[in-house]
């Protein structure tokens, strides 16, 4: 096989649990629709680490990274991205014709698109693009359904976390929960996500909003983005929900979103919706990690339970309105980042992300 021309340096994912290796990958040619664009900076989020963890399989080697933004190199020719473009980079891709595009939820979407294994190391061997993007690298080629334009003032490092992180936490509360103004939200798992549902809230009018979460760090973090109270969670789950439902008289919250990769955490978060409350499901726990639910209790309670992919995001969309947000001083982007690292080091980043207490750490490129 013909090895592609364009050679980059990339963050290779070789042994589940072990250090990412930063060499050379060579990536496919530009298909019809799709783009090649050059990563300025990539923010690590914890679904890169359930993955690298192991937590939900997948084929190795593998590059990962999905919450990115840079600069469009190459277009393909059926493409309508323009080449000199600054765009977000994101894991959703949409084809526009299948069942899930035409009810308007792309990030469903089921269409069928070239191999995410097209990737190829010095030797050949075929190396995965992770969560369809392959970010952790000096450049990237993906579906231009894949990127939305940004502003001209916006820094790389705030935009690429519009890929993921806040367009997942703002789009649970906007989009799939669509919470009004004066409604009760707990926020369970303040990290990169959940700190997005918070401001979220907030700009909603909601009230109260609390902030959940084991660590006391991301709890003092929490209260910039609009919690109203913290709760620190301990071990047991029905002390931790008395003492959080105790912060609204008792009754529980109208909506509690669920921003942790944990079942023990869904599990907590249930035991805080009120009646005709809505228990959103945002994090995502590893496969096989199960929680109990107790089933009389929902539906005594006329509780419902809502699943939230990427914050039921549709890209062109919603990264306007969130650019909008931006620009007014409504929606923190810079305060979400703890630290900036080159590629070179990655895997800092990474094992900062994975020891928790921060929000986002960005790998940054030249």
């Amino acid at each position: 096989t013909t090895m592609p021309d364009t050679i980059v340096k990339a963050a290779v994912c070789r042994e589940f649990g072990g250090a990412l290796c930063v060499e050379d990958v060579a990536l496919p040619p530009v298909g019809a629709r799709e783009v090649r664009a050059r990563v300025m900076a990539c923010a690590v989020c914890h679904s890169d680490i359930i993955y690298m963890d192991g937590g939900w399989g997948g084929p190795l080697p593998c590059v990962f990274g999905h919450e990115a933004a840079g600069i469009v190199l190459e277009c393909g020719k059926e493409s309508n991205v323009a080449v000199g473009a600054r765009v977000v980079i994101t894991l959703l891709r949409s084809c526009d014709a299948c069942v899930f595009c035409e009810k308007g939820a792309p990030a469903l979407c089921a269409g069928k698109f070239p191999s995410d294994m097209r990737l190829r190391d010095a030797k050949g061997e075929v190396v995965s693009a992770g969560l369809k993007t392959a970010a952790f690298a000096e450049q990237v080629v993906v579906h231009e359904s894949q990127v939305a334009p940004i502003d001209d003032g916006i820094p790389f490092d705030e935009a690429s976390l519009l890929a993921c992180g806040v367009l997942t936490g703002w789009g649970a509360v906007v989009n799939n929960a669509q919470v009004t103004a004066g409604s009760s939200v707990a926020v369970v798992g303040c990290g990169g996500v959940g700190a997005n549902c918070l401001q979220a809230a907030a700009m909603v009018k909601a009230e109260p909003v609390v902030a959940v979460d084991l660590s006391a760090d991301i709890l003092q973090l929490a209260t910039n983005f609009g919690a109203t109270t913290t709760c620190e969670a301990s071990k047991d789950i029905k002390e931790t929900a008395q003492q959080v439902r105790a912060t609204n008289n008792g009754r529980g919250f109208d909506f509690v979103f669920m921003a942790a990769g944990s079942a023990r955490a869904v599990e907590l978060s249930a035991e805080l919706v009120a009646p005709l409350g809505a228990l959103v499901l945002v994090g995502m726990p590893p496969d096989g990690d199960l929680a109990k639910l107790d089933a009389t209790n929902i539906a005594y309670g006329q509780r419902r339970i809502l699943g939230s992919k990427m914050g039921g995001a549709r890209l062109r969309e919603d990264i306007p309105k969130l650019l909008a947000l931006r620009r007014s001083g409504e929606l923190k982007l810079a305060e979400l980042i703890a630290a900036r690292r080159p590629l070179s080091q990655i895997n800092d980043a990474v094992n900062a992300a994975r020891g928790g207490g921060v929000l986002r750490n960005v790998v940054v490129f030249d």
